[in-house]
C-alpha cells in the first residue's frame, strides 16, 4: 500500500478539538487507501504543562546546572505523552493505532545531546505495525545513540524526525499540518492578509528556514530536498491543499502574455540581532584576519552576513551572543563596534537568478520607506538586508508591496 506521514505540531494536538481536527486529517488518509504513520510534538507551547519549555523549566528550578543528556531525558517525555494521547483519541474514534517512542521508530542519532543528528533509520518495528493495518504514532523530536542514550534533535526537530521517517520508509508524501494553511508570503504576524504560496520548490524552502521562515526546520527542508521527498505544508483547521514543495517540475498555469515571472517568492525576517564591526590597522595582515574568526569559533559563536574587506571586518550574531563577542575580541585586542536592536529582512525566489535589476527594486522600497540599509549580503535566490529592528514591519510590508506578493 502507499504510505503517507503526516506530522502535527504543538497547536495541532494541545487540546481536545485540536486532536478531533488531527484525527478527521488522519482518517481522510486511511480511508484513502494510505497507511499512516504519524508524527507529533509535545503537547501545547511554552507554558502549559506538557509542553517542552515547561519540562526544562521543572528540571532547571531544582538544579540549573543539569548535563544535556538528563536534560533530553526529561524532554523526551513531553512528545512520548502527546503519542500515547493521540493514540488513545485514534482508538476512541474506531481507528486501530499504536504509539512509538522515537527509539522504537527506528530512529538512531549521534551523540550531541540537545541537538542531535540522524545517522539512520531503522523503520523495522513502524512497518510491523502498518502491515497489521495500524496507524503507527511516533514520538518527535527524539532517537537513541547507538548505545541507547535517549537524545533530541534541537527545537522544531519534530520535522526532522517526520522527514527522515519519511525517507527510512519509503512513502509517498510527508505533510506537515501546522496553524496556518501552508507556507506564506510573509509572516502574517506582520502582513495579516499574507497569501499563501501554491508551490514553493526544495532549495527556496530551504533559504527561507535558514532566513528566519518558521514553517518547516531547516535540516527537515534539506532532508526532503536531498531525498527528492513530495511535501506538503497544510493546516490542521482549515480545508484546503495547502503548501507543495518540489523540485520546480510541477506545471501551473503560466503568467499572461507580456507578464514577467516574479522573482521573489516571499519576504522572512530574523530579529534580536547585533551587528559587529571590527576596524583593521594597515599594519595587521591575513593572520589577524583568521585570528579573529578562529576566536569567535573557539567561543562557539555563530556569525551571519559576513562582511571583509581590508580594513573592515562586520558581520551578525544573536542579540544573547552580542556581550561574548565583544568580550572576547576585546580581550584579545580587537577595536570593536556593536550595534544592538538589529533584524535581518530577507526576499527569496527562485526566479531572481540572473535576473538584474532585484536589487534596485530591493533598495527602492526601504528608501520610500525611509528605512536605512546597515549591511547587505546575497545569494542566487536571495537579497538580505540589515536594518534597525523597529522599521522590521514597516520593511516587510514595503518589500511585499513591492514585489507584488499579494497579487
Amino acid at each position: 500500500m502507499p504510505l503517507v506521514v503526516m506530522k502535527f505540531g504543538g497547536t495541532s494536538v494541545g487540546n481536545p478539538q485540536s486532536r478531533e481536527q488531527a484525527v478527521h486529517r488522519i482518517r481522510t488518509q486511511v480511508e484513502a487507501g494510505y497507511d499512516v504513520c504519524v508524527v507529533v510534538s509535545a503537547m501545547g507551547r511554552s507554558g502549559e504543562p506538557y509542553a517542552t519549555d515547561t519540562l526544562l523549566s521543572m528540571v532547571r528550578q531544582v538544579n540549573e546546572d543539569v548535563n544535556a543528556q538528563e536534560l533530553d531525558l526529561a524532554c523526551a517525555c513531553g512528545e512520548i505523552l502527546s503519542s500515547v494521547v493521540m493514540t488513545a483519541t485514534l482508538c476512541r474514534q474506531g481507528l486501530q493505532a499504536v504509539s512509538l517512542t522515537g527509539w522504537q521508530a527506528g530512529i538512531i542519532t549521534d551523540g550531541r545531546f540537545g541537538d542531535a543528528r540522524i545517522r539512520r533509520v531503522q523503520p523495522d518495528f513502524v512497518l510491523e505495525h502498518l502491515s497489521e493495518g495500524k496507524v503507527a504514532v511516533v514520538a518527535g523530536f527524539q532517537g537513541r545513540t547507538e548505545r541507547g542514550e535517549v537524545t533530541t534533535l534541537g527545537r522544531g526537530g519534530s520535522d526532522i524526525s517526520a522527514v527522515a521517517l519519511g525517507v527510512g520508509l519509503a512513502a509517498e508524501l510527508v505533510e506537515i499540518y501546522t496553524d496556518v494553511d501552508g507556507v506564506k508570503a510573509a509572516d502574517p504576524k506582520l502582513v495579516p492578509d499574507a497569501s499563501t504560496i501554491p508551490v514553493v520548490t526544495y532549495e527556496e524552502l530551504c533559504q527561507l528556514a535558514h532566513e528566519g521562515a518558521r514553517v518547516v526546520h531547516p535540516v527537515a527542508a534539506e532532508l526532503a530536498m536531498r531525498n527528492g521527498l513530495a511535501l506538503r505544508i497544510r493546516s490542521t483547521f482549515e480545508e484546503g491543499v495547502g503548501t507543495l514543495v518540489t523540485a520546480g517540475d510541477v506545471d501551473l498555469e503560466p503568467p499572461p502574455f507580456g507578464v514577467p515571472l516574479r522573482p521573489v517568492t516571499a519576504v522572512t525576517t530574523m530579529d534580536n540581532m547585533a551587528h559587529v564591526e571590527i576596524d583593521f590597522p594597515a599594519h595587521w595582515d591575513s593572520s589577524d584576519e583568521l585570528r579573529l574568526f578562529r576566536l569567535l569559533a573557539d567561543a562557539h559563536i555563530s556569525l551571519d552576513m559576513i562582511l571583509v574587506t581590508p580594513f573592515r571586518k562586520a558581520f551578525i550574531v544573536s542579540a544573547e551572543k552580542s556581550q561574548a563577542t565583544r568580550v572576547a575580541l576585546e580581550e584579545a585586542g580587537f577595536t570593536v563596534c556593536i550595534t544592538p536592536e538589529c533584524a535581518k529582512v530577507t526576499v527569496v525566489g527562485g526566479g531572481m537568478r540572473g535576473v538584474p535589476g532585484v536589487m534596485v527594486r530591493v533598495a527602492s522600497a526601504l528608501h520610500k520607506a525611509d528605512i536605512d540599509i546597515i549591511q547587505t549580503a546575497d545569494s542566487h535566490m536571495s537579497i538580505s538586508c540589515l536594518i534597525r529592528e523597529w522599521h522590521m514591519q514597516e520593511a516587510v510590508r514595503a518589500l511585499y508591496r513591492n514585489f507584488y506578493l499579494g497579487d
